[in-house]
């Protein structure tokens, strides 16, 4: 399986190769990832009483 960095933030789907994104990286202490770092596809997220699961369709689950 090939894998690959991520290049988009995974809070607002900007190219996260262009610059900081500190708005984003201080909301990610809160939130959940809302687009997928690796395709930019924008993931199905469900907020749980012990934590968080995003689903993209092309990479799978990621909890936290």
């Amino acid at each position: 399986m090939l894998t690959s960095a991520a290049t988009w933030c995974d809070r607002c789907g900007a190219d996260a190769t262009a610059g900081p994104h500190p708005g984003c990286a201080a909301a990610r202490v809160l939130e959940p990832p809302r687009y997928c770092g690796h395709c930019r596809r924008r993931m199905k997220v469900q907020v749980l009483p012990v934590g968080w699961s995003a689903v993209c369709v092309e990479h799978g689950e990621r909890r936290g």
